[in-house]
């Protein structure tokens, strides 16, 4: 969430920044900037009606004290209207906040001057492109036929269970699984990252301090009795561990790692695209999240992208970067960079990790501020995948699939205990 101040003092230059992601929202900023002059004026307003009212307050005590009944009365009759009208102008001033953060919920994050212009995802820019790209044999299968073939995925009777996006992972399928989770925790803990467990059911405040919530996309599912929400990735409840706090300087960077299996509805997502494991509405993932001084988030990002990209290697997986650009930007991002590998079998690339830098879009809503020596600043937030499973495990059991078997990654060997299936 923007600052009101900001978008005040650098209206144009914020509307330009944000053109990026082709959207007009000078008109909204103009609407913020209107509403917030009438809270101010409002909350003036209010104020000199309090301090009056306490004035008076204090003057019916003294007139009651001297023995002057009478002036007290005709006072008390202008501090029934005062509060009469305090409450009209505290209700008015409650309206215009909700409404003004309302607003500032509904603006975007500023993009980065390196985000690219463009509309789409063939607009975003590859940065780097590394591995080779397998040669499959003749009679080389996607990875929906393989788990059929060596029953470890069993699409149908995840559909069965629950419905379509809920895949049942079974015998080498599932340590496979166990495997990945694993490995990719200890990465990550040895590069410096504090392992946590957080809950998977969300609230509303948490939805909104990291941006999911207003889900305008409908994206997130919803436990109605409750109003809790399943998480769509531990970004949500890992950083929602600092909402409302005050972290010191001394105590960044802040690195979490945390395992969480992933809800997400992706509706309106049909087509060869979502076939298998390329989509799902529950999948595991391991996240990374950050809390960094602002002089050193961008650094910290680079660093997230070069660990990923060592995972990616020693799991000998073709992959490239992409930053990407205005139209493909995420709502709350200033600069995202998008890891794929490619699938051999299908003959595409497919995003298995996704690394962005929020500034203070999240911490403003989190309510999130470094003590830097006594001055108070809204920290910078980072997170990323580190990795997302199901394309990761899709392009495993394709690109290294054999005609008699499917070999498994050496890094992974020592995880799954076979080095086959």
């Amino acid at each position: 969430m923007l600052v009101v101040s900001q978008i005040a003092e650098n209206i144009e230059l914020i509307a330009q920044a944000i053109s990026k992601r082709n959207i007009d929202i000078k008109p909204k900023l103009q609407k913020i900037i209107k509403l917030d002059i009438k809270r101010r004026d409002t909350q003036t307003n209010l104020d000199n009606l309090l301090a009056e009212s306490n004035q008076i307050a204090k003057e019916i005590g003294e007139f009651f004290k001297k023995g002057n009944p009478e002036k007290a009365v005709l006072l008390k009759e202008k501090a029934v209207e005062l509060k009469s009208k305090s409450k009209i102008f505290s209700n008015n001033l409650n309206k215009l906040i909700v409404d003004l953060n309302n607003l500032l919920l509904d603006v975007p994050n500023i993009p980065n001057k390196l985000v690219p212009s463009g509309k789409t995802e063939n607009d975003n820019l590859e940065i780097l492109k590394e591995g080779n790209i397998p040669e499959l044999h003749e009679n080389a299968l996607p990875h929906w036929d393989l788990a059929t073939k060596y029953d470890i995925i069993d699409f149908e009777l995840g559909n069965k269970i629950t419905g379509a996006g809920f895949p049942v992972y079974k015998d080498k399928g599932a340590k496979l699984q166990r495997a990945l989770i694993n490995y990719f925790l200890d990465k990550n803990i040895n590069a410096g990252y504090k392992e946590i467990q957080v809950p998977i059911l969300v609230n509303e405040d948490s939805g909104t301090g990291t941006g999911q919530l207003p889900d305008k996309e409908g994206q997130m599912y919803l436990v109605n009795e409750d109003n809790l929400y399943l998480a769509p990735t531990a970004e949500v409840p890992v950083t929602n561990i600092y909402r409302n706090s005050i972290v010191n300087s001394n105590d960044l960077p802040i690195c979490l790692t945390s395992y969480t299996p992933c809800f997400r509805r992706e509706a309106g997502s049909y087509g060869s695209h979502v076939r298998g494991l390329n989509r799902l509405h529950q999948f595991d993932k391991v996240e990374l999240v950050r809390i960094e001084n602002p002089n050193n988030s961008y650094k910290a990002l680079e660093e997230m992208v070069d660990h990923i990209k060592g995972i990616l290697e020693e799991l000998e997986l073709p992959f490239r970067i992409l930053r990407l650009c205005g139209g493909d930007l995420g709502f709350t991002s200033c600069l995202t960079y998008d890891f794929e590998v490619y699938s051999a079998a299908q003959k595409k690339w497919l995003e298995v990790s996704s690394v962005s830098n929020f500034e203070t879009f999240q911490s403003n809503r989190l309510k999130l501020r470094i003590d830097n020596n006594g001055e108070k600043i809204l920290a910078h937030t980072l997170n990323g995948s580190s990795l997302a499973l199901p394309r990761i495990v899709a392009c495993i059991l394709e690109n290294f699939q054999t005609e008699n078997n499917i070999q498994i990654p050496k890094i992974l060997i020592p995880y799954t205990g076979f080095e086959k299936i």
